[in-house]
């Protein structure tokens, strides 16, 4: 929310809705830290969606190539920064709608932990997953802004009673001591050679050779589609029932579908995630860091095919987007997508993942990595 602002949340039906009363919390924190907002910006409908080509409002198109998706579901805070119209923006974080368009837009985009940072005043998608986070153009301003987002708010169930653990001044620490993976499995498939090369540079830089397995991430990553769009269905089921026809398309059909999962399957996927949760806190136990792929591959073509072909297997194009990102925020790990300096023609990024409440050690990793021109956010310059 923005005092004084209907808060569209990519949707035509919000129109109707008054204007925000106050500020949301990550809003009023960032006045506070002395920024200045300029505006609202373009996103997927109700933040389901990992390329922001919103029926309503129109696509928003990649910086670096206008033909091509800005990702989402925050696609809008992602190429304002790359475009250089902003320094700095707000976005949220279910499935990956952070992290897919900060890689596919060439900018740094951080997802904190969950309950980290203060959600109030935020239009949820799915709340026991929903992150605020911030997009920027270099790594000390990411952590300057995250320093100003923390802190607890008892107006968010869910937001930790932890103080700031600030990270700006941690950039300057270097990464001695700290031990540094790289994810196989899962995260080494389905994917383009170039997303998979972006990941080895990065080790490379950083002398990384240790091979981590998160296991059953593919599980996890399907346990987060069913929570994600039971959660999703649940909240705007009775709107749905009464104006599905004002609902985006896609956006529609998604929570019919979420909204026809059974009760039984939830539970279960809320009870694999527990599991998870304890097999994922073990890989922790013997690394700090762990570097995967953010995306499969650069940002398709705006109006795309429904399917593409990775690695000689047919995948569904948008959904596919989030094959990386989804098993981490499944459990609320704090994650950096870091743009890789020059992969090729359009962007990638490369995932830098730690244990809960660890955002500090992720500072260090990307603040290295970008002295060292490994990974850089150049203002874009698109093709005609």
């Amino acid at each position: 929310d923005v005092a004084g602002v209907t808060t569209l949340a990519g949707s035509r039906i919000n129109r109707e809705r008054p204007p925000a009363e106050r500020d949301a919390a990550a809003v009023a924190a960032l006045r506070r830290a002395g920024a200045v907002l300029v505006g609202c910006l373009n996103m997927d409908e109700y933040a389901f969606g990992f390329t922001t080509e919103n029926t309503h409002y129109g696509p928003t198109r990649n910086p670096h190539d206008p033909t091509r998706i800005a990702g989402g579901s925050s696609g809008g805070s992602a190429a304002a920064v790359a475009a250089g119209l902003v320094p700095l923006s707000l976005g949220s974080d279910t499935n990956g709608s952070i992290r897919v368009p900060a890689a596919l837009c060439g900018v740094f985009g951080l997802k904190p932990t969950y309950g980290r940072v203060s959600r109030a005043g935020v239009v949820l998608f799915a709340a026991s997953f929903d992150h605020v986070r911030p997009f920027a153009r270099s790594v000390r301003d990411l952590a300057v802004a995250f320093d100003a987002l923390q802190g607890p708010d008892p107006a968010d169930p869910v937001c930790a009673e932890r103080p700031a653990e600030l990270c700006a001044s941690e950039l300057g620490r270097g990464i001695a001591g700290l031990r540094i993976g790289v994810a196989d499995g899962h995260f080494a498939r389905l994917a383009e050679p170039a997303s998979l090369e972006a990941v080895e540079r990065v080790a490379r830089a950083l002398g990384a050779s240790r091979r981590v397995t998160i296991p059953e991430a593919n599980r996890a990553r399907f346990a987060a589609m069913v929570i994600t769009s039971s959660e999703g269905a649940h909240y705007h089921l009775e709107t749905l029932k009464r104006r599905a026809g004002d609902f985006d398309p896609r956006t529609r059909d998604r929570f019919r579908a979420g909204a026809l999962i059974p009760a039984s399957h939830y539970l279960h996927a809320q009870r694999f995630r527990a599991w998870f949760k304890e097999r994922v806190r073990e890989v922790f136990r013997d690394v700090d860091v762990v570097l995967a792929p953010t995306t499969p591959f650069p940002a398709p073509r705006i109006g795309a095919p429904p399917t593409t072909t990775v690695a000689g297997v047919e995948v569904p194009m948008r959904a596919h987007l989030g094959v990386f990102t989804q098993p981490l925020s499944f459990i609320g790990l704090p994650v950096i997508s870091a743009p890789i300096a020059e992969p090729g023609p359009l962007p990638l990024g490369v995932q830098l993942v730690a244990a809960p409440f660890m955002e500090a050690a992720l500072f260090r990793v990307a603040a290295r990595l970008e002295q060292d021109g490994v990974v850089t956010a150049p203002l874009a310059s698109a093709r005609a």
